[in-house]
């Protein structure tokens, strides 16, 4: 499990004028999975690995080769979308089964 903060959008509570957006902020989930590699990483990360990193994960959300959950609820892909508050902890669970599979004798 990451844990990852989440950062408050002040664009988005000036431009709609509500301070809902202070307490919940929405990210797509690429941008949460770039924040996940990033804390993952460290601050010290030369940029180009984060940079593959970032990309890496992104590719094998899209494709399939992995489910993320943040705060228990499943995405299977960057382009949706999630409320967040304060912390976000994001699991990483594997689409298939990588144990080979017994055959009986």
């Amino acid at each position: 499990m990451i844990r990852v903060p989440v950062p408050v959008d002040i664009g988005t509570i000036v431009a709609e004028g509500s301070e809902a957006f202070a307490l919940a902020t929405p990210l797509r989930i690429g941008e949460l999975l770039a924040l996940a590699v990033r804390e993952a990483l460290g601050a010290r990360a030369p940029h180009d690995k984060l940079e593959r990193g970032i990309r890496t994960t992104l590719a094998g959300l899209n494709r399939g080769a992995f489910v993320v959950t943040v705060d228990g609820r499943s995405f299977h892909h960057a382009d949706e979308v999630v409320v967040c508050s304060g912390v976000a902890s994001l699991r990483f669970f594997a689409a298939r089964s990588t144990e080979p599979t017994r055959r009986r004798a």
